[in-house]
């Protein structure tokens, strides 16, 4: 593994489970620099970026929310961004989603 890298991990905290099959990207200064979907653990299979990919500056993940959820479930956001500052030498930065219909919260974690 290199010595930076990005992850992320979207939890539905209403079900208690993973939130499997979410679309997300990863912008940086309006750029998309790649796009994932959540497996089974509501994880990407690869880091986000890593490596010398992975450099200072602000980013934002956008989750597709609304494309993600049932049909018939009730829900209040259609898309979720969140943007975070990487420092000089981040080396590992994990970025949790919990979501439930009418609410989110994330942090940095480890």
């Amino acid at each position: 593994m290199p010595n930076h890298w990005l992850t992320v991990h979207v939890l539905d905290t209403a079900r208690g489970c993973p939130a499997d099959g979410m679309d997300l990207r990863l912008a940086r200064d309006g750029k998309i620099l790649c796009a994932a979907t959540t497996n089974a653990d509501g994880r990407t299979d690869q880091p986000m970026l890593e490596g010398d990919d992975f450099t200072p500056g602000t980013y934002e993940f956008t989750f597709d929310v609304a494309v993600w959820r049932q049909p018939d479930a009730p829900g209040f956001y259609d898309s979720i961004t969140i943007r975070f500052v990487v420092p000089p030498d981040p080396g590992h930065i994990h970025i949790p989603l919990l979501l439930s219909p009418f609410g989110y919260t994330t942090y940095r974690g480890s």
